[in-house]
């Protein structure tokens, strides 16, 4: 294995994932400020339309997120991590189809295969990264990949802007639809080179029969994992995609809110997803060479204060932006710990599953702020940044609980030994 953390192998792996998170977010902003208050097809949904979009990204990751675990064990991660980035080129043609048809719903399918693509790549991505690098590496790792992550979120987010209004100017000037789909197409094939350079690996366990029954596979990884402190550090990181959901689908209507263009809108999303990176650089940097599981309290608490904040202070533009990084650099405390705890503490064998079944986790808690945030929208008529004030509560009251039934976990001293932890 080799000895540093920048090898050739975990360097593909850093791009790969940045440029298929810049295609995610790319295409859900652009659709997202389409179907906003002031977008094109905001008729098409009504108030609270991006609650939909966020659903055809979420949903796969929880009906496939178990299958895709199997075959993360069962196939090289390295083969799936290529064949999913040549899947990304092709539905990103079918993108530019839909974007020149100006088809919403063709749209809304092809972020749907987008998100079934990302699936599969998920545990795959997750799951090499213990085969690329040294277990006490692992730490360092999962900051920097969450660093590239979020850097690809921010990209993404900010091109959207650019690209929406590019698509459809605001000074009276012809539509020109085809640039979305260029877009989207352009990163693809850059993601797709980056993934070449990633090593040859072998299946961990090339015997693991295949189960379609979407019920059972996951029930029975819940009950594996419930067996240890697993299934409660994996439920802990789905709560932070609960509130991060909320976050990201209120921004797109500061646009109206804040009486701003979709390029300066789409900056508050940037914004959020540096403070994300900033934090989770900072936490790998603390954990050093072992997991710092005390740092999952202090971002929870950071996180909490700041979200409520945003729905009691005024709509302020330099305020909101303030607020927003505060709360993703806490952001950024809080999941890096918590991420290296579900590599840790998943056996080697099966951690390919384990993974899938936490990634699915994550989308369940994601859809849930879907559906939270439809229906403030749309049943409850709250304004758009009082949503905030659900998204800090939750953070405050799930993360409470679930910190205090792992505090023995949090206070383990052997993950914070150099000699006995990752």
């Amino acid at each position: 294995m080799p000895g540093r953390v920048f090898n050739k192998g975990f360097t593909a792996l850093m791009f790969t994932q940045f440029f298929g998170a810049v295609n995610d977010n790319l295409l859900k902003g652009v659709l997202s400020f389409a179907v906003a208050t002031g977008g094109i097809w905001a008729d098409k949904l009504g108030p609270g339309g991006q609650s939909y979009v966020g659903l055809c990204l979420t949903v796969p990751f929880i009906l496939l997120s178990g299958l895709a675990g199997q075959v993360a064990d069962r196939t090289s991660k390295r083969t799936v991590s290529v064949a999913m980035k040549a899947a990304e080129i092709a539905i990103a043609l079918v993108g530019l189809v839909a974007f020149l048809a100006g088809n919403l719903w063709l749209g809304l399918a092809v972020m749907l295969l987008l998100a079934i693509q990302s699936t599969f790549f998920g545990p795959a991505k997750y799951g090499i990264i213990p085969e690329l690098v040294e277990d006490s590496q692992l730490s360092q790792a999962n900051g920097t990949i969450n660093m590239f992550t979020n850097l690809a979120v921010i990209f993404g987010t900010l091109l959207a802007g650019p690209v929406y209004s590019a698509m459809v100017p605001e000074n009276g000037a012809a539509p020109r639809p085809w640039i979305p789909g260029v877009a989207l197409l352009t990163v693809a094939l850059i993601g797709y080179v980056t993934s070449l350079p990633i090593p040859k690996l072998k299946a961990v366990d090339p015997s693991v029969k295949l189960s379609f029954n979407l019920v059972d596979t996951y029930w029975v990884a819940l009950r594996d994992m419930a067996r240890g402190p697993l299934l409660l550090v994996a439920t802990a990181w789905a709560g932070f995609y609960l509130v991060g959901m909320l976050a990201i689908l209120i921004l797109p209507d500061y646009r109206d809110l804040l009486q701003v263009t979709p390029t300066k809108a789409s900056v508050l999303l940037g914004i959020l997803g540096i403070a994300i990176g900033i934090g989770s650089v900072t936490a790998g940097l603390i954990s050093g060479k072992h997991i710092e599981p005390r740092l999952v309290p202090v971002g929870a608490v950071g996180l909490a204060i700041f979200l409520g904040a945003l729905g009691l202070t005024p709509l302020h533009y330099g305020l909101v932006a303030s607020l927003l990084a505060g709360a993703g650099f806490f952001a950024g405390f809080y999941i890096v710990p918590l991420q290296a705890l579900l590599q840790h503490l998943s056996p080697a064998d099966e951690r390919g599953r384990f993974l899938g079944t936490a990634n699915a986790l994550s989308f369940i808690a994601s859809s849930v702020g879907n559906l939270i945030y439809l229906f403030a929208r749309r049943f409850a008529g709250m304004e758009p940044n009082r949503i905030f004030l659900i998204a800090g509560g939750l953070a405050f009251l799930g993360s409470g609980i679930l910190l205090w039934r792992l505090r023995r976990l949090l206070i383990d001293p052997s993950l914070r030994h150099p000699d006995n932890a990752v």
